[in-house]
């Protein structure tokens, strides 16, 4: 038996992206990749991970409340990434 285990992947995982480089220019000392990166960890850590095979498979089952409930947790664990990565890297230069 053979499995496609290489189309699974995380549902949040390119919204966040997308997020991190909307967010970025909102945080120009945040910008270089590594720390984009970072941002990106923290975020997909505060969502439930959504697993899925195809982008449709995710969608389709969706209600409009639940599409901008997920767009909104989204948002908001985007912000609070970019805030505490800041956060992290002040207390940082502060040592």
């Amino acid at each position: 038996m053979s499995a496609d285990f290489e189309s699974i992947f995380n549902h949040h995982e390119r919204a966040v992206f997308e997020a991190v480089k909307a967010g970025a220019p909102r945080y120009p000392h945040l910008s270089g990749p590594e720390l984009l990166a970072d941002i990106a960890c923290v975020a997909l850590n505060r969502l439930p991970p959504r697993y899925i095979r195809h982008e449709v498979d995710f969608a389709f089952y969706l209600t409009d409340k639940e599409r901008g409930e997920n767009e909104r947790a989204i948002a908001e664990a985007v912000t609070f990434a970019f805030e505490f990565v800041q956060a992290r890297r002040a207390m940082r230069a502060r040592a």
